[in-house]
């Protein structure tokens, strides 16, 4: 019984984090000015590192590595896909602003 609370635990603690993952607010990059996407760009690694962390926390704390591998995948897949997509506006952005001018 208390193996089955501590799964369903584990299951409740990399649910929350993915949900705040997937729950990041939508943001239009392309209204930004260069600095203002720059903090974005820098906010969203911070967010990054900070969900590495608490997964592998969890880890360390005997949660199932297969519930910590899903996770870190999840994590990867959703951060990397926002930071390429500011990475693409901000380049955009600078090339506009300052190598043709």
């Amino acid at each position: 019984m208390d193996f089955q609370r501590n799964v369903v635990e584990d299951l409740e603690q990399i649910q929350k984090i993915i949900d705040d993952i997937n729950q990041r607010p939508v943001k239009n990059y392309h209204k930004m000015k260069i600095d203002e996407i720059s903090r974005e760009l820098r906010a969203v690694m911070e967010f990054e590192r900070e969900s590495f962390e608490k997964i592998d926390e969890l880890e360390r704390n005997g949660t199932n590595p297969e519930f910590a591998k899903y996770a870190k995948m999840i994590c990867r897949n959703t951060t990397e896909r926002e930071i390429s997509e500011i990475q693409e506006i901000y380049l955009s952005k600078i090339d506009k602003e300052y190598l043709n001018n």
